[in-house]
């Protein structure tokens, strides 16, 4: 037989020689549960220490999420498992087309390189213009604000006029256009003139419209040329956005030190050096597409008729408002989103606690590759995108309502835990994060099936309108509106997008939506 501690005895032992080895067996038991205790309260202890910082806590978040992040990727997909499963039947899986991967190849090289060089600017925005002297004064908060609205505005004013252009001259053209555009509005910043910078912030607006409509239309029209291009258009999508978070996080740290040894201009030299590589890019990989002919065999489009096209179709016009409506929330979001985990941090930690913003939109782009991540595995898995979309603006209306409480005073009255509304807002903003992920792939998805190939830069360009008109009501209310205003005007506009969806889906349901390239 065998005693407490595991050791073989033999029947002639006395009593006394038992006790002992029971004893011993007992105290060699109770150190062991004592090391144990010791080593968990190490952990424990390490943990603690490793979130009594915000840089440690969001250092500790980031690390969690990258590890959520690779466990999703390493886990075998629905499509995989049927592609093993064909194999091992002796039956060859279905093998992407070589055309289709060479479409993905010279898309993503240089969608990647243009969308880098925008990130790149984003971080110094407010810092580039407030190391500005105008007649001996430094540029006020006022002037800043300005700048920044002159961007949208002309986003609004001018993006329907580039979208036509675009698709009359050829979606290369209008990305090539883009790379020169937005390389002068970079360069602008090296003035010290106001007039020059406010022309930099009209070519920058500029830009930002084609940026956002020429590669995508290029993508589709390319897709839609390509034997089998179209049903890999959301996995490219997917591939795109999962990317181009990665993408961010790589030029937040490009950016840091472009500006650590240029000042605050460095980022934007930087942004100038991707714009040139990605257009030189273009030129070489891209061949050239234009719309295509509406029906009547017009050859050039107009943005008249491109309003008569949304008018016409209810499809195009509700999927315009998910996108009007979602992008006008998320950026009031990236305005607020700021002021808000500082005033968390400051209630949590105290005053005087710095907030470490690089960190934290480290985690935001870490969320949106989840978020790319997971549109991936459903669409490989068969659902369709509209019913994906339609799950996702939900769960991003609820994480901005539940983010709008949390940063309200009322709030943090209900609670005692001074760490109550930090982790509320942290979960809630990491969760809309996650939807941003989503919703990219998801849109252009859905403007592929929807939108039209002979007015789809123009119509997209449209679609901004109503969103640039929203985020600068906005931003000149936000002293009357205050960060949880703002939040619940993203919060409403969630829900009016997610109701826009729900109307798509029961137009869609039981029947195939009409060809995109009609």
């Amino acid at each position: 037989r065998h005693d407490a501690g595991g050791t073989r005895t033999e029947l002639n032992l006395s009593a006394k020689s038992a006790a002992l080895g029971v004893a011993r067996a007992i105290r060699g038991g109770s150190t062991e549960a004592a090391a144990a205790a010791a080593g968990a309260g190490g952990i424990a202890s390490k943990l603690s220490g490793a979130v009594s910082t915000p840089s440690g806590l969001f250092q500790s978040a980031l690390i969690a999420l990258g590890v959520t992040v690779a466990a999703l990727k390493a886990a075998p997909s629905k499509d995989d498992s049927s592609d093993a499963g064909k194999e091992g039947g002796g039956q060859a899986a279905d093998a992407k087309p070589a055309p289709v991967k060479s479409l993905q190849y010279r898309f993503l090289a240089v969608f990647w390189l243009l969308r880098c060089a925008d990130w790149l600017q984003g971080p110094y925005f407010y810092e580039v213009y407030a190391s500005k002297t105008f007649g001996g004064v430094p540029a006020s908060l006022a002037l800043i604000s300005r700048l920044f609205l002159t961007g949208f505005a002309s986003t609004a004013l001018f993006g329907p006029l580039v979208g036509r252009m675009a698709d009359q001259y050829g979606r290369r053209a209008g990305t090539l256009a883009f790379s020169v555009i937005y390389a002068l509005g970079a360069a602008s910043t090296k003035s010290p003139l106001l007039a020059v910078l406010l022309a930099g912030r009209v070519l920058s607006g500029i830009g930002t419209s084609l940026l956002f409509s020429a590669p995508e239309s290029w993508l589709v029209g390319e897709a839609m040329r390509t034997d089998g291009g179209g049903k890999y258009l959301g996995e490219t999508f997917g591939l795109a956005y999962a990317g181009d978070s990665l993408v961010a996080i790589l030029a937040g740290q490009l950016a840091g030190a472009a500006a650590s040894t240029r000042g605050p201009t460095g980022p934007f030299e930087l942004s100038v050096l991707f714009l040139v590589a990605g257009g030189i890019l273009a030129s070489l990989l891209w061949g050239e597409n234009k719309a295509e002919p509406a029906s009547d065999g017009d050859s050039k489009p107009t943005i008249r008729e491109a309003v008569e096209v949304v008018k016409g179709d209810p499809k195009i016009a509700l999927v315009g408002g998910v996108q009007s409506l979602f992008e006008a929330a998320m950026y009031i979001f990236v305005l607020q989103w700021p002021p808000a985990i500082t005033a968390a941090i400051a209630s949590a930690f105290g005053d005087g606690v710095g907030t470490p913003y690089g960190t934290v939109f480290s985690c935001f782009m870490t969320c949106c590759l989840l978020g790319s991540t997971v549109f991936g595995r459903l669409t490989k898995g068969g659902v369709e995108t509209e019913s994906s979309t339609g799950g996702m603006l939900a769960v991003a209306a609820l994480a901005m309502a539940c983010g709008t409480l949390a940063s309200t005073s009322a709030f943090a009255s209900l609670t005692s835990a001074a760490w109550a509304p930090l982790a509320a807002l942290v979960a809630s903003f990491f969760a809309f994060e996650g939807c941003v992920g989503m919703y990219f792939p998801s849109i252009g998805t859905l403007r592929s099936k929807y939108v039209p190939d002979s007015h789809r830069s123009v119509i997209m360009n449209l679609f901004g309108i109503p969103l640039n008109v929203l985020v600068v009501a906005v931003f000149l209310s936000i002293k009357k509106l205050g960060v949880s205003g703002a939040l619940g005007i993203s919060t409403a506009a969630l829900t009016a997008a997610g109701a826009c969806m729900l109307k798509l889906r029961g137009i869609t349901k039981g029947g195939e939506p009409a060809a995109a390239a009609a």
